[in-house]
């Protein structure tokens, strides 16, 4: 199967790179990923404009062809990483209720409750629609929103900038021809700059969410499992299940440098028993408390509830919604997997065991309905508590490794569309691209965990702000994935309506009762999320300017002419590699440069680096390079894997540009220019750049700018920062830039 793809137009350039890759799916090279070959370069610029035509093939475990084995030991491993908060929903849901003189016909209505929410808002909405809006296997707020930048044309200059290669793999459903609202929303969202930066910051927020969420799903996890042992002894005090949960902590986000798949082959067991044995409990306290309780499948149980008890069932809302907690790190979590073996997970083992531990605990209570409070170890059969309780216990430490996975996740794609700043990010699997560990934002997420659980002292507080943001993540999914269904799925406005009118309006309902948590400790997760959509905000908004800046003033071929050869520059030998992640055009860097030294070596090659999302890049395609002007100016796009080694220090890397150069050379005289710049000195020049806000901007402007842009810039890892280059032979060129 043959893949190809759009073409990028590169602005003011003196060439035409017209690079046709061709994929063969099922060759294999020995780097795992997908074969790149054909490259080539050819023809003559037009109007000064540089174009690319590129394929781009998927990371290969995402559109990979598996046998049933393959597919269920996938399944198999998701269940420690992706089901983890999710599964150990039932140790919180009957002990958050706060509900007493429960009736029976209550507790089957809360049971019916519990059920059609997870069937309704999980299997239905995120397992069988909401998976298949993914970007290139990616999931989460990011994924959506560039699955629709992949079909809608932004022109917002705070857009974040999304460069991703086009691709076939993207099926458009046929709707029978009726689109014409999909095609007006689509007008309407390239027309209106509003509409654009409206999506942005929804994607942005919702993104922040996650995180806030991240950080707080580990500690409510843990605390809740070990609280249980103080039912035992009342020797344990709060202050020992607090600082006990502090060590498992530590140890949780330690052994995250693992990578996914030690962990999840670690942790896949512990939720496979967790599941099993909750499982068998519930069976035996449906056969040996109240075997009726399964009438509970009827939704008129709920209708009956709510007439019953109207504010109280309303409340008991926000209890129900920590059953589904995990639903939106299930989808960002895709990316760590793929979508098959998360809908086997769930559909498979995942439901049906929390149907029945659910439908297990009110059986209990039907007859023991004073237990509500502690409603999960009290429904243990007394010879297995100890076992259930460590096992709960470590499952209790998996459940949050599905949002910490999470926000590793987010945190790439985040990179991806320049929209954070750079933190260090690494591939920990040769087989699954989307495996990835990121230091910085392990540690930051470890402190505010621990903090939450130190400060709270495991107190009612930090259980009410369980989850209370996550309820704004589904809204904002909901809304984007109607987007996606009507702009790219192309389908019926009535099944789009269908789709985003229940939903939304069961969402907005949970959402009015998860508020009032907010004032008894539910305001932590929303500071989280304030805290990291200002850095992301920010960071957004000096880059958008950044790049505003450099668009009006990047230099044309002409200009780079004249000013190279004129009498005042004086060119001196050897090779100059100018580093920028200004893929487009010539950075007004370079001019700044030579304007300011009145030298330049005789070659200068501009290169900007870019890594793929396939394990490692062939050398013979790893550079693609052309010419600028006539003055000895050359461009060079080097291209790496996610596992390549970026070494540029030894004479290899030279002679392989030199070479490259060589086969885009007519000339005589030119080759042998190139090749006597290679026998001298060569030197590494890193263009920096700093922003900083004119009188005439506003406060706001100027704060963002010269305080926390200019902040987060200078703690930020380096653009080049993954390059291997001679640090003895390296200039850093540095830039003010005046918006």
């Amino acid at each position: 199967m043959l893949i190809t793809s759009q073409v990028l137009p590169l602005k003011r350039s003196n060439f035409a790179c017209s690079c046709m890759k061709m994929v063969d799916v099922n060759a294999k090279n020995r780097g795992g990923g997908p074969d790149l070959f054909g490259e080539k370069i050819e023809g003559e610029a037009e109007n000064g404009t540089m174009s690319f035509t590129r394929s781009y093939q998927p990371p290969q475990h995402r559109d990979k062809e598996y046998s049933a084995m393959q597919m269920l030991l996938l399944a198999y491993q998701s269940l420690g990483v992706v089901y983890g908060d999710l599964g150990t929903s039932p140790v919180n849901v009957f002990s958050s209720t706060r509900l007493t003189n429960l009736s029976e016909e209550d507790l089957v209505g809360t049971l019916s409750l519990i059920i059609w929410t997870l069937t309704s808002l999980v299997l239905i909405k995120y397992v069988f629609v909401v998976l298949h809006a993914d970007d290139h296997g990616e999931g989460g707020t990011f994924a959506l929103y560039c699955y629709i930048r992949r079909h809608v044309n932004f022109h917002s200059k705070f857009s974040v900038q999304y460069a991703r290669l086009e691709t076939k793999t993207n099926v458009t459903c046929d709707g029978g021809g009726r689109f014409n609202l999909g095609k007006r929303i689509k007008k309407f969202l390239e027309r209106s700059s509003t509409a654009q930066d409206f999506l942005t910051v929804l994607a942005l927020l919702g993104t922040c969410m996650v995180i806030g969420d991240g950080a707080l799903t580990p500690a409510t996890c843990v605390l809740s499992a070990l609280q249980g042992i103080q039912s035992r002894s009342s020797k344990i005090t709060q202050d020992h299940v607090v600082w006990l949960s502090v060590v498992l902590l530590l140890a949780l986000f330690a052994c995250q440098r693992c990578g996914t798949r030690k962990v999840s082959f670690s942790f896949s067991p512990i939720m496979l028993m967790w599941f099993a044995t909750n499982t068998s409990i519930g069976v035996y306290n449906i056969i040996n408390y109240h075997p009726s309780i399964l009438k509970a499948v009827s939704p008129h149980y709920i209708v009956k509830f709510f007439m019953n008890n109207g504010k109280t069932a309303w409340d008991l809302l926000r209890a129900v919604f920590l059953g589904i907690t995990g639903a939106e790190a299930m989808f960002a979590d895709l990316g760590h997997f793929n979508r098959r073996a998360i809908q086997i997970g769930f559909s498979f083992v995942v439901y049906p065991a929390l149907v029945i531990t659910y439908a297990g605990q009110t059986a209990y209570l039907v007859k023991n309905p004073e237990k509500i409070t502690d409603a999960y170890y009290s429904s243990l059969p007394e010879p297995v508590y100890w076992p259930m309780f460590v096992i709960s216990t470590l499952a209790a430490v998996v459940s949050s490794q599905s949002m910490i996975s999470a926000c590793f996740s987010i945190i790439k794609q985040s990179l991806f569309l320049d929209c954070f700043p750079r933190v260090n990010i690494i591939h920990t699997s040769s087989q699954h691209e989307g495996q990835v560990y990121s230091p910085e934002i392990n540690y930051i997420l470890m402190i505010l965990t621990v903090g939450l659980v130190v400060g709270f002292k495991g107190g009612v507080e930090l259980a009410n702000a369980y989850g209370v943001v996550v309820i704004w993540v589904m809204i904002i999914t909901t809304f984007l994935t109607s987007l996606v269904m009507l702009i790219i799925w192309k389908t019926s406005v009535v099944f789009v309506l269908a789709f985003f009118l229940p939903y939304m309006l069961i969402e907005s309902i949970f959402m009015t009762s998860l508020l009032n948590k907010i004032p008894q400790g539910g305001w932590a997760p929303y500071a989280i999320s304030a805290f990291f959509l200002s850095v992301m905000l920010s960071w957004t908004y000096g880059r958008s300017k950044r790049i505003a800046y450099e668009a009006e003033r990047e230099m044309n071929i002409r200009e780079m002419d004249q000013m190279l050869s004129s009498s005042n520059i004086y060119r001196t030998p050897g090779i100059c590699f100018f580093f920028t992640d200004l893929v487009y055009g010539i950075p007004p860097i370079l001019h700044h440069y030579v304007q300011n030294t009145n030298a330049v070596r005789e070659v200068m090659v501009v290169v900007t680096t870019r890594t793929l999302p396939i394990k490692t890049v062939l050398p013979e395609d790893r550079w693609i390079v052309g010419k600028l002007g006539n003055q000895g100016v050359y461009r060079c796009l080097v291209q790496y894997g996610y596992k390549d080694s970026q070494d540029m220090k030894g004479h290899d890397y030279v002679a392989s540009v030199v070479t490259q150069l060589e086969g885009i050379i007519d000339t005589r005289n030119e080759k042998q220019k190139i090749q006597s710049a290679a026998q001298k000195e060569t030197v590494f020049i890193i263009g920096r750049t700093i922003l900083k806000a004119n009188k005439e901007s506003g406060m706001l402007a100027q704060f963002m700018i010269d305080y926390l842009y200019r902040f987060l810039q200078k703690n930020s890892r380096s653009a080049v920062s993954t390059l291997e280059i001679p640090s003895q032979r390296t200039l850093q060129i540095g830039m003010l830039y005046e918006i």
